[in-house]
């Protein structure tokens, strides 16, 4: 079967062109219910509220990211976390309600790690594969370095049926 194209174009013309309409509506009918004052205010507030909310979680997320290359380990949800809240913020800013709710998906771990970890491995071609590694130590004397340097071979296992 051919893979399948995605004509990206037409998808983010339309998104372009369907969300600033969805939130004149929703702008519409919220003041319709509230008024005006409390309407502008209430997405001022979610503005506010949402940069508090990706500085706490982007400085989370940095830490978990040091964390990870401390320990050897490819940081690769802590970066799709870093992509997600940088999407987050920047919807929270922008004025409208549903841009909004997208950009405290985007923000709350609740709701962004979940997603990230299943776009992690479903996308991660290491993910589906049985990977060994296995490694030796010896100490560095060669290159005038008193480092360790780490031999290793990386096999792939037959996965267990």
């Amino acid at each position: 079967m051919p893979p399948v194209r995605v004509r990206v174009f037409p998808i983010l013309f339309a998104l372009f062109l369907l969300i600033p309409i969805l939130e004149i509506y929703l702008l519409v009918q919220v003041a319709g219910i509230i008024n005006w004052l409390p309407t502008i205010a209430l997405v001022v507030l979610t503005a506010v509220i949402g940069a508090g909310l990706l500085r706490s979680q982007g400085l989370q997320t940095y830490i978990r990211f040091n964390q990870a290359l401390n320990e050897g380990r490819v940081p690769a949800n802590e970066i799709l976390e870093g992509v997600a809240l940088l999407i987050g913020g920047a919807l929270l800013l922008t004025p409208g309600f549903f841009t909004d709710a997208i950009g405290f998906f985007c923000l709350l771990p609740i709701t962004r790690r979940p997603v990230v970890t299943f776009l992690v491995n479903r996308f991660n071609p290491l993910a589906n594969m049985n990977v060994g590694f296995s490694a030796t130590t010896r100490s560095d004397s060669t290159r005038g370095t008193s480092g360790n340097v780490y031999e290793g071979e990386v096999t792939q296992r037959p996965k267990d049926n």
